[in-house]
């Protein structure tokens, strides 16, 4: 994830002692600067109806793990949102963010409303941090085997939704099984897509979004198009806002981020609003359920199923298992009036020709029983009354031309 808006860092000298919420870096290694105090408005929150979110769900008792470089704790957009996290890379806490990725995510989901002009879609929700690459502002990889033990973490810590920030390019065995394995387990899965979509980055497979009943997200811009680095595939199911995003920074204040990594923020907060309002679904069937509901979007490897859309999600009517053909959930469309306008129009215009063919019917039918009794039969000349005498012959008969 890339920030559209970057200040210069301020170099940190000396050892600084772990507080609570606090950002805590080793010797020498330069934070993230502090944030805008405010933002005018969020894009994003209005293309996903955020302000009706609330009054149907918002994510309370769901708790939400953001795999990444940590989560600032002590951001106060944050402040009592933040569970105690798990740092699957060197053991500990994972309550502090220098790199401030993690932190950007998890303002997207249970960001507290406020005059700062942006907010957590799920806002009620907690999120679980967990470290699955090191907290370095210069950026780092993400091995594999710290992301399995991440999700393998985060399920065994009760999360209901898991959001990977940043993905692997690597298949691996231990990866796909911890990913399955929660899944099974009822935890729904998104994961970025990855950024390495532009034209010199080669578009490599990403993972776990790649892997089967995984959500995969790319992410869109103000005008809905795909952002430029937003990775292409099969492995994208759902796109969400990605480009100018505003986001709590560590510390505290706002910045505007950019990635599938926010993106994929905004779709684990959709999935634990549907969580919130129905949480009997299996992981499978929130999967299914957002993509059902997505809005249109352009066709194509980057758009998947379309633009995730919460509300449509969580009040969208589902149907029954034995009314479906396969296992899952799927989404029912609000009535189109028109189409029922229509098809009302047309069982009237049937009826009444059915009615005016059944007239008919009986017209001719008691012709015929009238034609019957006259002893009439179609496609015959009426017999001429016989005569005892012959005609006189009258005189002769000019024969008209009927061609004239």
């Amino acid at each position: 994830m890339r920030k559209a808006a970057f200040v210069a860092v301020t170099a940190l000298a000396g050892s600084l002692a772990f507080t609570p919420g606090a950002a805590v870096a080793a010797p020498g290694v330069n934070c993230t600067p502090p944030g805008e105090s405010e933002v005018a408005s969020s894009w994003a929150r209005s293309v996903l109806r955020a302000g009706s979110l609330g009054t149907v769900a918002d994510g309370t008792g769901v708790r939400v793990a953001v795999l990444s470089t940590g989560v600032d704790a002590g951001q106060p957009l944050l402040r009592q949102r933040i569970l105690n996290g798990v740092d699957a890379v060197d053991g500990g806490f994972a309550n502090d963010d220098c790199t401030g990725t993690g932190t950007h995510v998890a303002g997207v989901i249970v960001g507290r409303p406020g005059d700062a002009g942006m907010a957590g879609l799920a806002p009620n929700s907690r999120v679980l941090p967990i470290r699955v690459q090191l907290d370095d502002p210069l950026g780092s990889e993400v091995d594999p085997d710290a992301l399995a033990r991440g999700i393998n973490q985060a399920a065994g810590n009760g999360a209901d939704v898991v959001v990977v920030v940043s993905p692997v390019y690597r298949d691996d065995t231990d990866l796909a099984n911890a990913v399955e394995a929660a899944i099974d387990q009822g935890v729904v899965v998104v994961a970025a897509a990855g950024d390495q979509g532009g034209a010199d980055e080669g578009n490599p497979t990403p993972y776990p979004a790649a892997y089967r009943d995984v959500i995969g997200v790319g992410a869109i811009d103000q005008n809905g198009r795909i952002w430029p680095d937003s990775q292409r595939g099969d492995f994208v199911d759902l796109v969400a806002p990605g480009v100018a995003v505003p986001a709590p920074q560590t510390g505290r204040g706002l910045v505007e981020v950019s990635g599938t990594g926010v993106a994929a923020g905004f779709v684990g907060a959709a999935a634990a609003l549907v969580h919130d309002r129905r949480p009997n679904l299996s992981a499978r069937e929130v999967g299914r359920l957002l993509t059902g509901t997505a809005g249109p979007a352009p066709a194509g490897p980057a758009f998947g199923a379309g633009v995730v859309d919460p509300y449509a999600a969580i009040t969208s009517q589902l149907v029954p298992a034995e009314r479906r053909p396969l296992p899952g959930v799927e989404a029912v469309p609000p009535p189109d009036t028109a189409a029922e306008g229509r098809r009302r129009a047309y069982a009237l215009s049937g009826a009444g020709a059915a009615g005016v063919l059944v007239v008919a019917v009986t017209v001719v039918a008691a012709a015929m029983r009238r034609s019957r009794r006259q002893r009439w039969r179609p496609g015959m000349a009426s017999a001429l009354p016989a005569r005892e005498e012959p005609l006189e012959p009258g005189p002769p008969v000019m024969l008209l031309d009927e061609r004239r």
